[in-house]
Parts: structure tokens; C-alpha cells; sequence
């Protein structure tokens, strides 16, 4: 058994590419291996930035010989079958081998030396390997067959125990040597194998594995902050790319002209983190400090003072810059700046920003105004939409797209703005991913609500819906979002309503721009319980009384309204559903609550604060003795009633003396189901279940001892209509049907 190490260098790999690269070099190397039967162990994959190195533990020294079997026809086949089946495997019925009356082929492969097997897969692997971005170089490059790498391939080690495996791949053979530190030990260095590797190249200042780089950078970093009596401001990102750039990691504190501390702490911190990879730090106040942490990849004979020297230069040329774009932004209102919007196109089928905008504004007052968003004050959520995009204009913004809403926020405040407007104005897009903070200010609530509101229900009018794995436009990042802020600030109104209402707004401004009629007069006409049907009326109406000559058109486009409605609810609660799943929440009974939405776009349950509630009570009732035998009730009841096709109540009177099984079961639903019905008005979910409890014992003793199709059919007629209100009462908490188990 031997190890074997494989050394691929070239010239600087880009830091953002090695995380991929060592994954592709494992995978690549396994799959060579496993085609060749060699049976692999540990194998380590490092990387810097000029080398891939990759080692596997206890190689064999030859593949094992391998026996392959072919079935041909049976004893006794026509002869044409045979012909053919020697032809093809090149044997002689001699050589065939009988089993159960089958002829097979059976050929012994006798193994293969490691080294052997290593040298073709070594050039394999390098002409296979999926670089995101790769070049051709020098005279071979004027062929496409030449090689491509990520930067010009300058050599390769292949050391198989003691011994080097030869190859060569676009001219380059394999070979002992490799070269150290560009600066401190650029000469050969020969490697005995993989046991030596790491070690002769950390005496060359090399440090191959690149986790013990990224540990260097993590405590060096937060010691040098430290000495100076600050905080380092913790960035794993930065860690990771800055272990990327070097091979001998050496962190360095500089500071930066206190002066450049008027500006957003935001902007100096992504200024040093994004131009030149530089942490910042925290004084002892927990306040920015105007001190960076740079990493140089030397160890500088006068301790860094020149490195330091240069790239504070450089920072303050690129703080200079933050600098003016920050007070120049100022010196326009946020109110001039919206009015650039117009000349954004926010997408080509759904207008310009500056149309957003106003859309947004209209909903976020409304959500206001109906109750929605309890302790906003409307005209503020208004204001607030109406600059919530000011700043994707500004110079600041054009140059850091990270900064977009933050930025905003900043200029609100600094041009005297109430600070709820500038809070909205700064957090509205969030929140943008799993564990990303969510607003909980009103005003924030509402324009962040609205906001995506918007952007869902303007993609889905328009039919734009994400296809599978394609997304362009975060939709699923939007419906998970707005899941999440209407759950976390317990936010109690019809989503489907709100949805109409922003689908309405497009479809207006889609049809006639002009038009700018509020569609909230029609969406407080509905109830929220009226029909899909009638909803489509009641838009088609409001259609014709815009345009009355175009009465067939506004039709039309009532019931696509109707239509994106109902897809994008069902999209928004998909992404519920599996937000619930991740938390650990069963989608059986998820499902199960959630059939209770119904398919009308405006009717049905879709309130998703007291739809999952419902869920969580479920789930814990399930989880009992009670639930359990209930389920199995239910199931038995559902399967009687679907056999017997009885697919609604029926009021059918008793007209036979009820046994005591069944009297008990009347006289439980006559209690159970009121209580369960006023239960769930009163949103007490747990005392809903605790009704439907008290139904376990009288369903259970009714199948032990009633006969449910007698021969008298009014007994089986009345029977049967006890189950179907049994089943009735059951739904009235749930969709039992859609339970597992």
C-alpha cells in the first residue's frame, strides 16, 4: 500500500475558483479510480494560490484481476444464436461455460499497476476539469485542441509511495520538483512523496493546506486588531478569499485618516472588504474605528511598516471616492431622485420603477388604512414607498448596488426625515434570506409587505412564474419572505384580497396607463367570501366602466386577474409548505389544513396566521392516543361513505329505535360539533381538538357494535348519514383524508 500525491501548479488561481477546484479534483480523481477498480482510502485535497495538490492514503500497488460474465442463449438454441454469441464475444463453444442451462462467457482481466492506471488518468483528469473561465497559452494555443487551463500549467508532481509516476499533459511532464514561495524560496524544491510535501514547502514558506491558512488569517487578524486595543469586525468571507490570495499568510493593522469617518460605516467597511479585501475594525465603544487589517503574503524584513504604508495610500484613495459620492448624493432630496425612476425600466412587460413605486404606495397606505398593519401612520408608509427606490439612482448606490435601501435610509435621515420613514425606507427589501432580520417597525412592515405584494403579483399576471429550478426574478425569495413577515408580525387579513388588489393595479396600468382609478373601491366591495366567479364579474365590471367600448376586452383581462390570482396563492402557500417542513412540521398536516384555502382566488380560508396555528394544534392532537384512534375512525368512516358513494350530509330522520352505540354517537356529535364550529371561530384550535377527542370513544364503540349496511335500509340510510356528519365534523378542523397513517 502506498500514498500517492499529485501536484498541479500553474500561475495564480483566482481566489473566488478553489473552493470549486479542489471539489472537481476529488471528483475527478475518484471517478478515474473507481473506473479502474483501484480501491481508495482517505484522499486530501489542498489548495493555494498557485497549486492543487491532492493525496490518497493507501493505494494498492496493482488493481485486482476481475472476472466478467456475459449470458448467452440456453443449451440446446438454434445454432444461428449460438454463431452469433461466439462472434461476439470471440470465444469458442469450447470456452463457454454452462450454468442452469445457460451458456455464459466468462473472461478473466487480470489487474493493472497502480502507476499505470495514475499516468493515463493524470492527463485525464487535467483535460476533463471544469474551470468556470479557462485559457489556451503560447504556440499550442493556436490550435483548439491545445490544452486549456485556468492560468498557463507550468508543472506537475505525481508520486506514487517513492516512485514518480510519468506522464505528460500539453508538454508539461510529471516530475519530482515544485517550486516555494514566489518571493522567499522561488528555486526547486524536490519531493520525496506525499509523506514530505506539506512540510518541504512550509520551509519554503508555503502553507499548502489552505484550512490552516484561513486559521492563521482568523486569529492573526483579530490579535493584531487586539494589540491596538480594538475589535476585529469578524468577516468568514474575507477569511476565506484572503487565504486564497497567499500562501504565507502574514496580517497587518494600518489605519485611515479619522476624517473618512463621517461617512456610513457601511460604505468604509465595503469599500476595504470588496476593492481591497481589508477588515475593518470596531473601537472599544463598539463604533467604527479608522483602523484596517490587511494581509501581506511575506514577512517583511521591517515588519510590515511599507506594506502597511501603500495600502492605507490606497484605501484613502478609495475612501476619497466613497467620500464625495456621499455628499454629493446629499445634495440632491430623495424626492428629485425618484423622479429619475421613470427612466429605470423595472421590467419590460410590468412598466419602469418609478410605476412600481406607485403601485407599492397606493398598497402600502391601504394595508394601512384597512387595518392591516395596526400602528403605521399612512401618510408616513406612503412617503416611504414613494423613496424606497430614490437611492437605486444615486452615485453611491450606482457604484456599491450592495448599498441599495441602506443608503437610502442614510440620505432620508440626513435630509430630516421621520426616522420611521427612513427605517422603512432603508429596510424594505427584507428580509432577503434565511436568517436575514425581519422588520417589525409598522411602517416597515407595511411598505416591505407591499413591495412584494407588487412584485408577485405582476410577474404572475404577466405569466413570468418560476419554471423548476429557474428563478430570475426571486419570486420564491419574495413569497418566502412575505410568508415570513406576515407570521412574524402575527398579521391577520385576506392574502388573496391583498393579492387582488396589487393584480388589479397592473392590470390597469398594463391596459391604459392613464387610468389610475384606485382599485381599492372595488376590493372593499368584496367580502373575501364571494366566488371566483363573481369576483371575475365584479373586475370585469369595473373593467367596462373605464372603457365601455371595450366591455369584451375587460372581461378578458377581469379573468386573467382571477386566474394569476389563484396561481399566485397557491405559489405563496407551496413556499409556506415547505418553510413549515424545514421546522419540522409534517406536510401531511400542513396539507391537510391547508385544502381548507380552497381553489377560488377570493374565497375560501387564507388568513395564514390562524391557518397555521390550526396546523401547529394538529399536529400535537395527532400526536396522542386520541388522535391516533380518531384518524383511524375517520379513515374507516371516509372509506364506507366513498364506497357507499355518499359524497354530502343528508337530513335524514330517525325512524327506528337507535341502539345504545349509536344513541351515544348522536348525542357525542350533538355536543361535539357546535364546539368544534365555535372552537375554531374563536380561533381556539386546542379546544377544537378536544371536541373532536370526545368523539374517539363513541366512534369506536359504534363500529364495534353497530352493523353500518343492515338489511333495513332505513337503519343503513340513517347510519351512513351519522358517519357522513361524523366525517362533516371532522373537517370542520381539518382535512383528515389528507392525514398519512
Amino acid at each position: 500500500m502506498s500514498d500517492f500525491l499529485l501536484e498541479l501548479r500553474c500561475e495564480e488561481v483566482p481566489a473566488r475558483m478553489q473552493a470549486g477546484a479542489r471539489e472537481a479534483l476529488e471528483k475527478l480523481f475518484r471517478k478515474e479510480m473507481d473506473a479502474a477498480g483501484v480501491a481508495l482510502g482517505e484522499v486530501t485535497v489542498w489548495s493555494t494560490p498557485r497549486r492543487l495538490a491532492l493525496i490518497a492514503r493507501g493505494l494498492p500497488a496493482a488493481t485486482a484481476a476481475v472476472s466478467e460474465e456475459v449470458k448467452g442463449p440456453r443449451v440446446g438454441a438454434p445454432p444461428q444464436a449460438l454463431e452469433g454469441f461466439l462472434r461476439k464475444t470471440g470465444l469458442s463453444e469450447a470456452d463457454l461455460t454452462e450454468r442452469d442451462g445457460v451458456l455464459f462467457a466468462v473472461t478473466e482481466k487480470p489487474g493493472r499497476a497502480t502507476a499505470e492506471v495514475l499516468a493515463e488518468a493524470i492527463p485525464a483528469i487535467v483535460r476533463a476539469f471544469p474551470w468556470p473561465k479557462s485559457m489556451r497559452w503560447g504556440a499550442a494555443s493556436l490550435s483548439s485542441e491545445s490544452l486549456r487551463w485556468v492560468r498557463p500549467l507550468s508543472g506537475i508532481v505525481a508520486i506514487l509511495g517513492e516512485d514518480l509516476v510519468e506522464c505528460e499533459v500539453g508538454g508539461i511532464r510529471s516530475g519530482f520538483a515544485t517550486h516555494g514561495h514566489r518571493f522567499h524560496c522561488p528555486g526547486e524544491i524536490t519531493i520525496g512523496g506525499a509523506g514530505d510535501y506539506a512540510e518541504k514547502l512550509r520551509a519554503c514558506h508555503v502553507l499548502v493546506d489552505h484550512e490552516e491558512r484561513q486559521n492563521l488569517i482568523r486569529s492573526g487578524a483579530a490579535a493584531a486588531a487586539a494589540a491596538a486595543g480594538l475589535a476585529l469586525i469578524e468577516d468568514e468571507g474575507l477569511v476565506i478569499e484572503n487565504a486564497g490570495l497567499t500562501e504565507w499568510p502574514v496580517p497587518l493593522l494600518g489605519r485611515f485618516d479619522e476624517a473618512f469617518l463621517d461617512v456610513p460605516p457601511e460604505v468604509i467597511q465595503l469599500t476595504a472588504r470588496t476593492n481591497q479585501k481589508y477588515f475593518v475594525c470596531n473601537d472599544s465603544a463598539g463604533k467604527l474605528a479608522n483602523a484596517f487589517v490587511c494581509t501581506a503574503n511575506i514577512v517583511a524584513s521591517d515588519g510590515g511598516a511599507e506594506i502597511v504604508a501603500g495600502n492605507r495610500k490606497v484605501l484613502a484613495a478609495r475612501l476619497s471616492d466613497a467620500r464625495f459620492f456621499w455628499e454629493q448624493d446629499r445634495k440632491v432630496p430623495l424626492a428629485e431622485q425618484a423622479k429619475k425612476l421613470e427612466r429605470i425600466t423595472f421590467h419590460e412587460k410590468l412598466g419602469t420603477v418609478a410605476d412600481k413605486v406607485e403601485r407599492v404606495a397606493k398598497l402600502a397606505r391601504w394595508l394601512v388604512e384597512e387595518g392591516v398593519v395596526k400602528g403605521a401612520d399612512a401618510d408616513q408608509a406612503e412617503q416611504a414607498a414613494q423613496l424606497c427606490k430614490a437611492d437605486l439612482v444615486t452615485e453611491m448606490v450606482g457604484e456599491f448596488p450592495e448599498l441599495q435601501g441602506l443608503m437610502g435610509g442614510y440620505y432620508a435621515r440626513a435630509e430630516g426625515l421621520p426616522d420611521a420613514v427612513a427605517d422603512a425606507i432603508r429596510d424594505h427589501y427584507k428580509p432577503v434570506g434565511q436568517g436575514d432580520d425581519v422588520p417589525t417597525a409598522p411602517v416597515t412592515v407595511a411598505v416591505s409587505l407591499a413591495d412584494k405584494l407588487d412584485t408577485l403579483a405582476g410577474f404572475f399576471l404577466k405569466g413570468m412564474k418560476p419554471t423548476g429550478s429557474k428563478d430570475p426574478f426571486a419570486l420564491r425569495r419574495a413569497a418566502i419572505g412575505l410568508n415570513t413577515l406576515i407570521l412574524q408580525n402575527d398579521l391577520r387579513f385576506s392574502i388573496k384580497f391583498a393579492l387582488g388588489g396589487a393584480t388589479i393595479e397592473h392590470a390597469l396600468g398594463q391596459v391604459e396607463r392613464g387610468v389610475d382609478q384606485s382599485a381599492a373601491k372595488l376590493l372593499r366591495g368584496m367580502t373575501g367570501e364571494i366566488s371566483a366567479d363573481d369576483a371575475a364579474d365584479l373586475v370585469a365590471r369595473y373593467f367596462e366602466i373605464q372603457r365601455s367600448n371595450r366591455a369584451n376586452q375587460g372581461s378578458k383581462e377581469g379573468m386573467a386577474v382571477i386566474q394569476s390570482v389563484g396561481e399566485c396563492w397557491s405559489f405563496i402557500i407551496e413556499r409556506l409548505k415547505i418553510q413549515q417542513r424545514e421546522i419540522g412540521v409534517r406536510h401531511d398536516i400542513v396539507d391537510s389544513v391547508f385544502a381548507l384555502g380552497g381553489t377560488s382566488p377570493f374565497s375560501g380560508e387564507d388568513d395564514l396566521v390562524r391557518l397555521l396555528a390550526r396546523v401547529h394544534a394538529l399536529q400535537a392532537f395527532v400526536g396522542t392516543a386520541d388522535g391516533t384512534n380518531l384518524l383511524a375512525g375517520y379513515k374507516r368512516a371516509a372509506n364506507i361513505l366513498k364506497k357507499e358513494g355518499v359524497e354530502a350530509t343528508e337530513e335524514v330522520s330517525l325512524s327506528y329505535t337507535p341502539e345504545a352505540a349509536e344513541k351515544a354517537l348522536i348525542d357525542a356529535l350533538d355536543a361535539a360539533g357546535p364546539k368544534a364550529t365555535a372552537a375554531v371561530a374563536a380561533e381556539d384550535f386546542a379546544g377544537a381538538m378536544a371536541a373532536l377527542a370526545s368523539l374517539r370513544a363513541p366512534i369506536d364503540a359504534f363500529f364495534d357494535e353497530v352493523t353500518v349496511n343492515d338489511a333495513d335500509p332505513a337503519k343503513r340510510l340513517y347510519r351512513l348519514s351519522l358517519l357522513a356528519r361524523f366525517r362533516d365534523a371532522v373537517h370542520g378542523v381539518a382535512d383528515f383524508s389528507r392525514i398519512e397513517g
